[in-house]
């Protein structure tokens, strides 16, 4: 398969294929470059990929814009919200498409594609990457992608686009990593970027560019229509400034499959924060970048994983290979951990966290990078279940709550009794009372259990960064939003602000299955989707803690503590710059150190052996119950309790200044 040509002279021309070559350009000006092969198994050019389905019939199309009308005025949390603040009307858009689907037939209704067009017009104009229209057969689990990909930096004081990383297999000299690209389509690319950011959702402006840029050489097509170019001009310097135009077929192939389940009635389904886009990105990424990860990930071999601190420099094995990658980095102020989470899409949050722990414990314990860019969500109960690891403080979850409608009232009563395993009674009493109040919102309740949230207790003791991004979303801003209401260390953002995805997200399988349990409901609303299509719904809307209680996340996002800026070495080259930064910070921070050992005899006395820094007095508890406090310095100290025969739990509260600065539980 021919993947790209490069073109010395700007002419008209013609998609090229594996048999027929561009005759609109001289021979001699035309390369042909990467015929080795698509680096995604089962990829077709797009021009051999079918535009439209193109069966979907009349009373398919009508049943679709009905249920999307039920979904927007009967769950949507954020309706009005977005309405005001971006003045759209997709409700009255819906109404308007249903009236003209009314006057036609199946002999006279308008091509498919305009109406999937339509369908996707109208959610993306809410901008909420909670919200969903989602294409049906053959889009459902393709993408559309380039080969490389395209990554915004600074470069003495100037902004730039480069490829910063080619398809493994892909060669395609001289347009290398690094080059700088000027031109996309013919079009300066700051501009193409701009008009590329607004055509995808985002809640605020640098969620917005994050996206168009990405969407310059990845579609997901379960979201968006195929591009409408069968391929794309990139004009670009070389390392050596020379200017050339790369001529690049879009190509379309099947994604790696989601790490979890966001239909079926569960749990993680009713849990889910995420942004679609950013999760089929990023398994999109994986197979295009590191395509290892993805077979360690779905192999059956278990990895084999370190149980010693990582060396200077060392990368550690992990056992979630598409979720965690861990390692040891040299900076200029120190030694440090650099910890990346790339999603929170688990089905299971307590392994999560138990991975997160083990490596977080063999990573240096001076600092913590923790980098959470690109990460578009997943589990909520996994993302506020981490925050207690970092801190000694209680972690308070943040608290949620449902738009007061019929239907929801409706899923809400069926289930306060928790009959399938999804408790909504918290939200019930409010919800109900909302017919003689007139409120607006239920009462707000947390989605992550307060136990869970504190369960584990603190493991890791030294100061934190967390690096974020506008691309960060969903259950990771809520998860931003935790670490810095809780005050567990610095928010550095390499953006002005998180994607801004403040909500809980339901499938409208989830919410047709909900009134189903426990026992079939025939006057249900909610109607089967046709061919595969589907939708997603904003259900529940999230609010701060802390200093910022009852602030929405939705739309306003996380303002970073400190702003960085990527450089052209960061893209290229590992972060170092961005690593230098963020080690100056945690150089600059408080180090704790709280290590204990615990040996009881036999009449019930507890011998506590412990190693602190930057600690001035410990509490112990044992059991539950206070016993013993003990005045320390730096270095190793002894505490004795007597008369706790058969002690079972111990936890050691760390104080300096007054202030609860560390924690460790274990068992004794």
């Amino acid at each position: 398969m021919t993947t790209s040509t490069r073109v010395e002279v700007l002419a008209p021309r013609r998609p090229l294929d594996d048999t027929v070559s561009d005759e609109s350009l001289p021979a001699e000006l035309t390369v042909q470059l990467g015929s080795v092969g698509a680096p995604i198994a089962d990829s077709v050019p797009l021009h051999d990929f079918p535009s439209a389905a193109g069966n979907l019939s009349h009373a398919e199309r009508m049943t679709i814009v009905q249920q999307a009308l039920l979904l927007l005025e009967g769950n949507y949390v954020h309706l009005s919200l977005k309405t005001a603040m971006h003045a759209v009307n997709p409700v009255q858009r819906l109404r308007l498409l249903r009236a003209r689907l009314g006057q036609q037939t199946d002999a006279t209704m308008e091509p498919e594609r305009d109406f999937h067009h339509e369908m996707s017009s109208i959610f993306l104009s809410v901008r909420d990457l909670h919200t969903n229209y989602l294409l049906p057969a053959p889009f459902n689990g393709m993408i559309a992608y380039l080969p490389f990909q395209v990554e915004r930096c600074m470069d003495g004081g100037a902004e730039m686009y480069i490829i910063s990383r080619m398809a493994q297999g892909v060669s395609n000299p001289p347009f290398t990593r690094g080059v700088e690209i000027t031109h996309w389509n013919g079009v300066p690319i700051a501009e193409a970027v701009a008009v590329s950011a607004d055509r995808f959702a985002g809640s605020n402006r640098a969620a917005r560019m994050a996206r168009g840029v990405d969407a310059l050489t990845l579609r997901p097509l379960r979201l968006h229509l195929p591009p409408d170019e069968e391929w794309v001009s990139i004009t670009y310097l070389d390392g050596d400034g020379v200017r050339h135009e790369l001529r690049q077929p879009w190509l379309v192939g099947p994604n790696v499959p989601p790490l979890a389940d966001a239909d079926a009635p569960s749990t993680a389904a009713a849990s889910m924060g995420l942004d679609l886009y950013a999760d089929d990105a990023g398994r999109a990424r994986a197979q295009l970048f590191a395509p290892q990860a993805v077979e360690q990930q779905f192999s059956a071999v278990e990895a084999e994983v370190e149980t010693e601190p990582a060396a200077e420099g060392a990368e550690l094995t992990t056992t979630m290979p598409m979720v965690f990658r861990a390692r040891s980095v040299v900076t200029s102020s120190g030694t440090f951990g650099h910890l990346r989470i790339f999603t929170f899409n688990v089905n299971d949050p307590d392994a999560f966290v138990a991975e997160f722990v083990r490596l977080v414990e063999l990573l240096p314990q001076d600092g913590l990078i923790l980098d959470v860019r690109a990460n578009g969500g997943g589990h909520i109960f996994a993302s506020e279940f981490t925050l207690q690891t970092l801190t000694p403080r209680p972690i308070t979850p943040e608290p949620v709550q449902f738009i007061c409608t019929p239907l929801n009232l409706s899923i809400v009563r069926q289930h306060k009794d928790n009959p399938s395993g999804i408790d909504l009674g918290s939200w019930f009493r409010s919800m109900e009372q909302a017919l003689e109040t007139g409120a607006a919102f239920s009462s707000a309740s947390p989605i992550t259990p307060v136990d869970g949230a504190n369960r584990v207790g603190q493991r890791y003791h030294g100061p934190v960064v967390l690096v974020i991004d506008a691309r960060c979303y969903s259950a990771t801003d809520i998860f931003t939003a935790g670490f810095q209401d809780h005050r567990i260390g610095v928010v550095l953002g390499v953006d002005d602000n998180t994607g801004a995805g403040g909500a809980n997200v339901w499938t409208h399988t989830l919410l047709k299955q909900l009134l189903e349990l426990p026992q079939p409901n025939p006057e249900s609303p909610y109607k089967d989707l046709p061919n595969g299509a589907a939708m997603r719904v904003a259900i529940r809307r999230s609010l701060r803690v802390g200093e910022l209680a009852g602030t929405p996340v939705e739309d306003l996002g996380i303002i970073p503590d400190k702003s960085y800026r990527l450089t052209r070495h960061d893209v290229l080259d590992g972060n170092p710059d961005l690593l230098d930064f963020a080690g100056a910070l945690l150089a600059a921070m408080p180090k704790r150190v709280l290590r204990l050992t615990s040996t009881i005899d036999g009449v019930g006395t507890l011998t506590l052996q412990a190693t602190t820094e930057g600690i001035q007095r410990l509490d112990v508890y044992v059991d539950g119950r206070p016993q013993a406090s003990a005045d320390v310095s730096d270095g190793d100290s002894t505490v004795t309790v007597t008369g706790v025969p058969g002690a079972a739990n111990l936890r050691v509260d760390g104080y300096a200044g007054g202030e609860l600065v560390a924690s460790r539980a274990q068992e004794i």
